[in-house]
Order: structure tokens, then C-alpha cells, then sequence
């Protein structure tokens, strides 16, 4: 069977569904990234960030700062492993495709043959492969944060001590962007297995996905507690 024949078993409602998955994919990145007028959660977050390794200068001793950036690389690393699991998952219901198939047409009553199953979950590997790379860079640039956070002089008056912080905070940021980037992967995934049940399913879960991420990114009450200008926050500049 050629590429031509296996794309023929798809109707257009399938390929209409699988494009808008792909394209609010793309989109919902770019709004979340971009401050406007309205930034999201990750926006406001980036600000704190530098403020964070600002202070970092003088605190005393900086075990604290320590401890924050243990946690986030852990964090890192257990969506990397968690993605990598998931990919093994997506592997193994390939090599047994006639009882994907089963199970399939048992669920949704479909007779489609196994290599439309295939192709299907292939797309959902597609996010869990870049959640999964994103979170192996994310981690990666948390380190490259601690060893600057390191070379940082503990004297304020040091000509460096705040370059170095303010590199510092750049570094942490991109990574940050990497591990938001890699969620949003692991989001669109759970929705693309929707296709499972049908084009009109993937409509459905890519229209709740994008709900979910905007509510969280832009009208969340974590995102009104940011907003709050008392405490003297410059204005977002951007991820």
C-alpha cells in the first residue's frame, strides 16, 4: 500500500480536523508568548524571574535560590520520563496493530484498517515527541542557570554580580519557555487522541484544549494576582 492509498482512507473532515489541531497549536504558542496588552501567566512570570535572580545577589546564604531550581529541574525531569513512557506506550500499540484494531473498532464501531489506527496514534507521538524534547531542553538550560547563578560574586558593588544575574535570569527564562512549550505539547497530545473516536471528536478536544490553555494563561485567578501592580512590577517585556 502506498502513501497515496493509506491517505485516500482518510475523509476531508479528518484532514480539516487534524489541520486546525496544528494551527491552534501554533497559535495559542505565540499569543501565550507575546505580551500585548493582555500577557499571559508565562509573560508575568518571566518578570518575577528576573526579579528573583536580581535579589539573588544579596541574599544570604543562597541555599534558598538553590532549592527553587532543584525543584524546577526535577520538575523537568519527570515530564522528560513521563513523555519517554508515553512514547514507549505509542511504540508498543503500533507493533500490535490487529489488536489496536480490535479495540478500536469495538469503541467506535469503525472497520477502518490498522494502518488508519497507526497513522492516528503516529500523531500523537508527534506532540509527545516534542513535549519530550522541550523538557530534555528545559532541563538542560536549568543547569546551564545554576552554574552562572554559581559564578555570580556575592559582593553587590562586584561590575559583574548583576550582568551575571541578569544572564542568569535569560537563561532561566529560555528554559522556562522550553518546559511551557513542552505542557502545551503534552496538552495538544491528550486532545489529538481524540482522533481515535473521529474527526468531529478532534474538533471537540481541540476546542476544549485551546479553552483550557487560554482560561489558564489569561483569565485564570493566578494571572489576576500578577496583574496587581502594588508591589511596583515593571510592565512585561516579552518571553
Amino acid at each position: 500500500m502506498t502513501w497515496l492509498d493509506r491517505i485516500t482512507l482518510f475523509e476531508i473532515a479528518d484532514f480539516c480536523a487534524v489541520t486546525l489541531m496544528v494551527i491552534a497549536w501554533l497559535l495559542i504558542g505565540l499569543r501565550i508568548e507575546n505580551p500585548g496588552k493582555n500577557p499571559s501567566v508565562s509573560v508575568l512570570m518571566a518578570q518575577y524571574r528576573r526579579e528573583w535572580l536580581k535579589h539573588m545577589v544579596t541574599r544570604q546564604p543562597r541555599i534558598f535560590d538553590a532549592t527553587i531550581l532543584s525543584g524546577l529541574r526535577q520538575a523537568t525531569s519527570f515530564f522528560a520520563s513521563a513523555s519517554m513512557i508515553a512514547l514507549g506506550g505509542g511504540f508498543a500499540a503500533i507493533g500490535n496493530s490487529e489488536q489496536l484494531q480490535g479495540v478500536a473498532e469495538d469503541l467506535t464501531l469503525d472497520t477502518s484498517p490498522a494502518v488508519v489506527w497507526e497513522i492516528k496514534i503516529l500523531f500523537i507521538m508527534v506532540f509527545l515527541t516534542n513535549a519530550f524534547l522541550k523538557f530534555v531542553w528545559s532541563n538542560r538550560l536549568f543547569g546551564y542557570c545554576a552554574v552562572l547563578m554559581a559564578a555570580v560574586s556575592n559582593d553587590p558593588n562586584d561590575p559583574t554580580a548583576y550582568v551575571r544575574a541578569d544572564k542568569s535570569a535569560s537563561l532561566n527564562i529560555s528554559a522556562a519557555r522550553a518546559f511551557n512549550r513542552g505542557l502545551r505539547s503534552v496538552y495538544f497530545s491528550l486532545g489529538a487522541s481524540a482522533w481515535l473516536l473521529g474527526p468531529w471528536a478532534l474538533f471537540g478536544a481541540t476546542v476544549f484544549t485551546v479553552s483550557v490553555l487560554w482560561r489558564r494563561e489569561f483569565a485564570s485567578k493566578s494571572r489576576q494576582v500578577l496583574m496587581d501592580t502594588s508591589d511596583g512590577m515593571p510592565p512585561p517585556t516579552g518571553l
